[in-house]
């Protein structure tokens, strides 16, 4: 038997009922279930821990808590930065303190690369006093131009929309640093791109350098966790996730964003992620990063257009509306995503292929798509009985017998594992012949998305255009700068003539 203490998070996408499950299961543990006297839920969703907004973040409200303790909510102010590393450290602190009471901490929450990392310690780069010796070299060989900007980071992260040039000098610089890294994002992603730079400030290692050396690290968990995912199939999903949009609105999403906006353009609060500059000769013009703190939320960024105009319309307001809509759908989509290709590979390497009877992080898909009595017994009667054989020490049930989908969604292909295999992963290339402007190159990921686009007929169009005008077809090219030597593409040419001989 496991010494760890007992843990149960609640994952899902937006819009399953992850909060009424906790809730839930907090009041059956409240009846004194193996000894525990009831059950505190800590909050997971980064947008909850902002004090107000509760429309725009769906907080549960407070009546319907039905007088479960929630920790970890409404207790940062709007426009402050919270990163994982924070939560990270004040979860630990309300795990502790709920285990000392005797009751059971449920996390819950959409934000699983925070769960993940609570449940897998050690994973998070940590600050160094010094430059590792490959990125002292890399900086020692960089460009005036690319040192001034490694020197002088930009406080927020430019739009690759309205910012090209400046979007693919970041890339230019992470490509001279940590070629590896830079491989993977296109050059677009400009959120990447800095938390990339970012990560080799802070550490002073090379992304690459830390994925190595995590390679070399077991997966072992923090706690003993009992991990129940939520899951609604997407086509039923969608329609729910719409309606809810249009009930937000009902509520006050509008006026929760009047405010956000009030408090990004107050130039005396000394927590702002927002700038505020004023021309001499145009009136100010707010210009808020949405990637940081609750600037993040879905429906903030969205409705930017239609508050800024002189004339706000219908036509506006509806755009929103979809553009909020839309967003929330692809939302679920990323979660969904990170859930399978992230959370679950990690999971199942921590349990080291054995029984799920034995496991110390046993994961259940509970099938949300349907509402009602469906909900009921596929999620609530389901995560009950699994909860009270878990802290029972009781023989579990088999993970992929709950449900179809639990089948379909928790039989995953197996991730590569090595530094390289992880590193190359999902590799961008350029096309030559699609790249119309050359300081705007085309990407598009190595493999069956390059194949795909290869056989397009945009892109037969540009070759056939290419190969009249130079006699031959452009190849792709693995980096995006052509003045920057790929260390890359001289290991692959390598790897090739070494397999040759």
């Amino acid at each position: 038997m496991s010494t760890l203490k007992p843990i149960i998070t609640v994952c899902g996408t937006t819009g399953v009922g992850k909060s009424n499950l906790a809730i839930e299961l907090a009041l059956k543990l409240a009846q004194g279930t193996h000894g525990w006297k009831g059950a505190r839920i800590i909050n997971a969703d980064s947008m909850q821990v902002y004090t107000g907004m509760d429309v725009i973040t769906n907080k549960v409200p407070i009546a319907e808590r039905m007088g479960v303790e929630h920790l970890l909510m409404d207790f940062k102010q709007p426009g402050e930065q919270y990163v994982v590393g924070q939560w990270i450290q004040d979860a630990i602190k309300a795990i502790d303190e709920t285990h000392r009471m005797d009751k059971i901490p449920i996390i819950v929450g959409g934000t699983s690369y925070w769960i993940q990392h609570l449940i897998f310690p050690n994973r998070l780069p940590t600050a160094a006093q010094s430059l590792s010796d490959s990125v002292a070299q890399s900086i020692a060989n960089l460009p005036p131009d690319l040192l001034e900007l490694f020197n002088a980071l930009p406080e927020q992260t430019p739009s690759a929309a309205s910012h090209p040039e400046d979007a693919l000098l970041l890339h230019k610089l992470l490509t001279a640093l940590d070629e590896p890294v830079a491989q993977r994002w296109h050059w677009r992603d400009t959120r990447k791109v800095m938390g990339s730079l970012r990560v080799i400030k802070d550490t002073g290692k090379a992304p690459s350098e830390i994925i190595l050396e995590q390679s070399k690290i077991a997966l072992v968990p923090r706690y003993r966790t009992l991990c129940f995912w939520l899951y609604a199939e997407p086509s039923i999903l969608n329609d729910r996730l719409d309606a809810r949009v249009d009930n937000m609105i009902k509520e006050g999403l509008l006026d929760e964003i009047k405010a956000l906006r009030a408090i990004a353009s107050s130039s005396t609060s000394s927590s702002l992620d927002a700038v505020v500059t004023e021309p001499s000769d145009e009136p100010a013009v707010q210009q808020t990063d949405y990637t940081v703190g609750i600037y993040q939320s879905i429906g903030y960024k969205e409705f930017h257009d239609y508050f800024t105009s002189p004339e706000p319309s219908e036509k506006l307001f509806a755009s929103a509306v979809e553009q909020m809509k839309y967003g929330t759908r692809q939302y679920a989509k990323r979660q969904i995503r990170w859930l399978k290709n992230k959370l679950l590979p990690a999971i199942y390497s921590a349990n080291g292929g054995t029984d799920h009877a034995t496991a110390l992080l046993p994961v259940y898909l509970l099938d949300a798509t349907e509402l009602g009595d469906q909900w009921k017994s596929c999620v609530l009667n389901q995560g009950e009985r699994i909860m009270e054989a878990f802290l029972g020490n009781e023989t579990l049930p088999d993970p992929l017998s709950l449900s179809e989908r639990a089948r379909e969604m928790l039989t995953i292909d197996v991730k590569p594992t090595s530094p390289t295999e992880v590193l190359r992963a999902r590799k961008k290339v350029v096309c030559p012949a699609c790249t119309l402007d050359p300081s705007q190159p085309f990407m598009v990921e190595d493999g069956s998305q390059w194949e795909a686009h290869r056989r397009s007929r945009a892109h037969r169009k540009y070759a056939a255009r290419d190969k009249k005008m130079h006699g031959k077809p452009a190849k792709r090219r693995a980096t995006v700068h052509s003045d920057i030597p790929s260390k890359v593409d001289a290991e692959d040419q390598q790897d090739k003539q070494g397999s040759i001989i």
